[in-house]
């Protein structure tokens, strides 16, 4: 055990796991949570009292990614063997349930079994149902229970329910932040993952507070900074589409420049109910075929010349699943249903902004008119959970299904940002 590697806070997380039924590690991103409940779990699993373990986290690949893959690397397959293949994981010999807890039903996964101990990552986004029925199995004489988890919202059922009332819950309540691990951290990287993160997820996942998503999305947008008038030479381009049938379509012309920017240099925009009337997916097709060729107002001007547009692939809406057939049919552009983590989607959408790595050209008034009212729901704020308005957001979510799925072309930016400032 790397007992020496452990920072303080690591060192008295751990320890408490002995004393406490339960310990649960909140706060900023990479500020240690994981490597001390790590070492916490491991040496519980050695020397703890016999019975069954499980580890659970949203998924069985982010337990993999995020507990089982660290667990290797720190202690090596010695103490720690992962069968890929029956996906059954083993810490010196014993026998590690590992569970997935993504819906409601998840909880009858457990159900009925009897446990001493579990490790749960990311708890804030599992099921509470399957967080209650978890702590019902942990029944074995010195049970324990130990988890992870970034900041939510403070009406977060498990801050209210459980954080709250550490005290009278037996609860060890570890709040890291990301200076506690700053020792461990290169400067340009803690630097580099301050700037990956803005507004909301700044305060949550860098200042690791429990805060609630109030007032605008993307309270960093400047139109000052990111409006352009003039765009850079573009080679790839992307269409981004969010499809409604009854109601709008709107579809945005994004590129890559030359210097290393995102650009949503054109937008597209029928409203069925302005126009009176409900284009048919073919239509839609064609109309959009008709724009990129032609250009908005008969060609492509970049820099004041004409230009080609050749159009990469169409990011649309993952539910248009009609129109993505119709445009596999049609063959004048790839379709591709974009990555629709809403608040994934948003948080990566904000860090471009943030970074000064998305900019919109002026044209584009249907989107940034969106994008200036874009606010959070309150409504939904009061039920713990997060998500915008939805109201005259069609650009909005079209910005964000090609900012999410095309972040393996973007995603360096963000580091080569704060490398610049440095």
């Amino acid at each position: 055990m790397k007992v020496a590697a452990l920072t303080p806070k690591q060192r008295a997380a751990w320890w408490a796991l002995q004393n406490h039924v339960m310990v649960i590690c909140d706060g900023a991103v990479r500020s240690g949570k994981s490597w001390g409940a790590d070492h916490a779990f491991v040496d519980f699993a050695m020397h703890g009292p016999p019975g069954n373990l499980l580890l659970a986290g949203k998924t069985q690949d982010t337990v993999r990614r995020n507990i089982i893959d660290p667990m290797i690397d720190i202690f090596g397959g010695a103490v720690c063997r992962h069968n890929r293949g029956t996906r059954e994981f083993y810490i010196d010999g014993r026998r590690v349930y590992v569970v997935g807890a993504n819906d409601e039903r998840s909880q009858e996964r457990i159900r009925g079994v009897t446990l001493v101990g579990a490790y749960v990552d990311e708890a804030s986004t599992v099921p509470e149902s399957f967080w209650t029925m978890l702590r019902s199995r942990l029944s074995s004489e010195g049970a324990r229970m130990i988890a992870t988890t970034n900041p939510d919202s403070p009406q977060h059922w498990l801050k209210r329910r459980w954080l709250d009332k550490a005290d009278e819950l037996d609860i060890a309540r570890f709040s890291f932040r990301l200076e506690d691990n700053a020792a461990n951290l290169p400067a340009s990287f803690v630097e580099g993952i301050k700037r990956e993160f803005a507004g909301l997820w700044r305060k949550r996942f860098i200042e690791g507070l429990w805060v609630a998503a109030e007032g605008a999305v993307y309270d960093m947008l400047d139109l000052d900074t990111h409006v352009v008038d003039e765009l850079p030479n573009i080679g790839t381009w992307w269409l981004l589409i969010d499809y409604g049938t009854a109601t709008v379509t709107h579809a945005l012309l994004a590129g890559i420049g030359a210097d290393e920017r995102l650009y949503v240099a054109r937008e597209w925009r029928w409203d069925a109910h302005e126009t009176h009337r409900q284009l048919t997916d073919a239509e839609y097709s064609q109309r959009l075929r008709d724009w990129i060729e032609t250009g908005a107002d008969g060609v492509w001007l970049l820099n004041g010349k004409p230009a080609p547009v050749p159009v990469r692939m169409a990011i649309i809406d993952p539910s248009a699943a009609s129109f993505y057939a119709q445009l596999r049919r049609d063959g004048w552009v790839r379709p591709r249903d974009g990555e629709n983590d809403v608040l994934d989607g948003i948080r990566y959408t904000a860090s471009l902004l943030s970074a000064g790595r998305l900019r919109i050209h002026r044209s584009c008034q249907h989107l940034l008119r969106e994008l200036s009212g874009y606010v959070w729901d309150p409504k939904a704020q009061e039920r713990g959970t997060d998500a915008p308005l939805k109201a005259d957001d069609h650009g909005c979510d079209a910005l964000r299904y090609g900012c999410y799925t095309l972040r393996r072309h973007t995603r360096r930016w963000i580091a080569s940002t704060a490398k610049e400032a440095a």
